[in-house]
């Protein structure tokens, strides 16, 4: 039988409660599809500094570089956001991903014909929406130096070397390859330098893959098309910071954030995560949303784990719960034939994947 390792990251608010269904999920799958997993739980975030002094304890990496794969819940909150900035539940998470070298970020935005009045865009443009984000993560404005902030006067640095678009471009035509063969790299060559170098690599890049078209956008293009035709897109390449704004924008045209998962990759063990926050406001109420958890946790037996037909099983469930009208509060209002707990969704769709 096979056995696998996987990591767990809770971290705070709803982070536990939706990776807990997750993890039930999972268990139904890998029982049915004749594998195990075997979890071993890390802190991050807030917990972690309320249990240790520090956002990401010393164990957390190597134990996660020593998984097959990490499932990631979410962190943060107002209640450790006056601490200083090395301190905060954010630093730890950027450290995490740059010392697991997880430098592209995967985000499907897939509009489920279920739910496509729960967008605020007009059914006939959603329709069939299907985009695969590729965002580059562990370098860009986020991690550039020098930067400081001595209370008059603060800056940041945004570099990137071509090596670094390279890897990242290779893993977006990769993905198109796999898909319609259209990729739009987004930048901002028209003012800034570094992304003349990523446009520049870009095309460099793309004679290796000539059956794949290659199209560029500025950002602030890139943001109004994704509203006004988000249909248009397959696969879009970008850097840290516009990828971290474009992806949440996708999640608002497939109607709700909490239904888009995430995984971020590199050459080591890769993380698996929704890309919503914590919402500490919502937090033990149990009207959380599991699904874009759950969806991840498929793209974790996808793509690290090479167990096609468990992820199938999962993603098949999601499609199937949604057509039969169940829904938790965030999507009460969209075509509900019952509204579920967070736990009575995980169930449903674990009851789901083995029907």
């Amino acid at each position: 039988m096979r056995n696998y390792n996987i990591s767990i990251i809770k971290g705070d608010g709803i982070g536990p409660e939706i990776v807990d269904e997750a993890i039930k999920v999972l268990d139904t799958v890998s029982g049915a599809c004749d594998f195990t997993l075997d979890y071993k739980e890390y802190l991050m975030g807030g917990i972690a500094i309320d249990e240790t002094g520090v956002p990401l304890p010393p164990e957390t990496v190597p134990g996660v570089l020593a998984s097959d794969a990490c499932l990631f819940g979410a962190i943060g909150g107002e209640k450790w956001d006056n601490l200083p900035r090395e301190l905060r539940p954010e630093s730890g998470l950027l450290k995490l991903r740059e010392e697991l070298g997880v430098y592209a970020n995967l985000r499907p935005a897939i509009v489920y014909d279920e739910l496509v009045n729960a967008s605020t865009l007009k059914p006939e443009v959603i329709q069939g929406c299907d985009i695969m984000v590729v965002r580059e993560l562990i370098g860009g404005i986020y991690f550039g130096q020098p930067r400081a902030n001595d209370g008059n006067k603060a800056y940041n640095t945004m570099v990137y070397t071509k090596d670094e678009i390279i890897r990242i471009g290779k893993q977006a035509f990769e993905f198109a390859m796999k898909r319609d063969k259209r990729l739009c790299s987004v930048d901002k060559a028209n003012v800034l330098e570094v992304s003349q170098l990523w446009r520049d690599t870009m095309i460099e890049l793309s004679k290796d893959y000539p059956e794949v078209e290659l199209t560029h956008m500025y950002v602030d293009n890139a943001a109004m098309q994704l509203v006004r035709n988000p249909k248009q897109f397959d696969v879009i390449v970008t850097g840290n910071i516009f990828g971290d704004i474009l992806s949440d924008t996708a999640s608002m045209v497939v109607g709700s954030i909490g239904l888009l998962p995430s995984a971020s990759s590199g050459d080591k063990t890769a993380v698996y995560e929704p890309i919503h926050g914590s919402a500490p406001d919502i937090a033990g109420q149990g009207i959380a949303n599991p699904i874009a958890t759950i969806e991840s946790a498929a793209m974790m037996l996808r793509y690290s784990l090479g167990e096609e037909k468990a992820a199938d099983m999962i993603t098949n469930a999601i499609k199937n719960v949604l057509k039969d009208g169940y829904r938790t509060k965030d999507l009460s209002s969209f075509d509900a034939k019952e509204v579920l707990s967070t736990t009575e969704m995980g169930s449903v769709i674990a009851e789901y994947s083995v029907k």
